[in-house]
């Protein structure tokens, strides 16, 4: 009635700038600011609002409902949680994508370093989510489930996963199937903590990735809700996942600011560091040669000149390209 707000309907299904503007403008207290509030409907929506969704729009009031009175409200968040939509969608059909068949899942199991990284995030990720919950903090919720799905689970998990999964990988099928277990519980369990805040997509992913897991029940409304475990947070796996992904960080960083084509194969030297940087560097190297697209990996000594070559720290790890 005073032609200043959104109908959240029209954030989640869309709506054309003329049927914005004939809502915005219909049953005025005051009708005379008609014509002002055409025009700032007109500049601010000038294609309208596309569709968001309902989850993206609830995930947004969440991530908003900070201790303060005022949200700033932003249909650029909305925009953004819908990426973060998409991706949490994304990450599941390639999650399920790598079962053929109910025996993939089937057998000795043996988790790698990144399995047991993941697994502890998930218990992080668990505690953090519960304890904000618990003293009404929906934004650090959401913030903390942001975090272990877009930054731990899909952008790096899922990488992690490729060289183990590949057909011509040189791990064993209790790695892989380690892999492949840890990739689909850890993303049920996932969803299960996602869904207060993002109910109608959960729901749908969890009814097609639970039954591959054995895991039975009418709806994820029903399931427990994920409690977390502190003891299977593992330090040495941690340290060792966080170590593989600094380096790849930094040799992609050295791919990216020298703008060198992503499929061209790089020389990498190592410099520096401790007796655990050379052991990592050699226990990850699928890691590294896969995620990384490495032609070589030599070591310098300490004293050695280096040739010409673009540099990146990780830690004290010089990492050359």
């Amino acid at each position: 009635s005073k032609g200043n707000v959104l109908d959240p309907i029209d954030l989640i299904d869309g709506i054309s700038l003329e049927d914005l503007v004939a809502k915005r403008t219909k049953g005025l207290m005051q009708p005379q600011m008609a014509a002002k509030i055409e025009k700032a409907t007109r500049k601010e929506f000038a294609d309208g609002i596309p569709a968001f969704g309902t989850d993206a729009l609830r995930f947004t009031f969440a991530a908003l409902a900070t201790q303060g009175r005022d949200i700033k409200f932003d249909l650029k968040r909305v925009e953004g949680n819908r990426n973060f939509c998409n991706k949490l969608w994304n990450a599941s059909r390639f999650a399920l994508m790598q079962i053929q068949n109910p025996a993939d899942l089937e057998g000795e199991r043996e988790l790698l370093a990144p399995e047991r990284w993941i697994i502890g995030r998930l218990q992080r990720c668990e505690a953090a989510v519960n304890s904000a919950i618990d003293q009404y903090r929906f934004a650090d919720a959401a913030h903390a489930l942001y975090q272990f799905f877009w930054n731990d689970y899909c952008d790096w998990y899922i990488e992690l996963t490729k060289p183990i999964l590949r057909s011509d990988s040189p791990f064993t099928s209790a790695q892989q199937c380690g892999t492949r277990n840890t990739l689909l519980r850890v993303l049920e369990a996932g969803l299960r903590l996602m869904h207060p805040v993002m109910p109608f997509l959960t729901e749908e992913l969890w009814q097609r990735i639970a039954p591959v897991i054995g895991k039975t029940g009418g709806s994820i409304a029903l399931a427990p809700y994920p409690v977390a475990d502190l003891s299977r947070i593992d330090v040495h796996a941690d340290g060792d996942a966080e170590w593989l992904i600094a380096v790849i960080r930094a040799i992609r960083s050295v791919r990216g600011e020298m703008d060198i084509a992503p499929n061209k194969a790089l020389p990498l030297l190592l410099q520096g560091g401790d007796a655990s940087d050379r052991q990592r560097a050699q226990q990850y190297a699928p890691w590294l040669f896969a995620l990384s697209r490495l032609a070589s990996l030599e070591w310098l000594g300490a004293e050695e000149e280096v040739p010409p070559a673009a540099l990146q720290l990780a830690g004290d790890l010089r990492v050359l390209v």
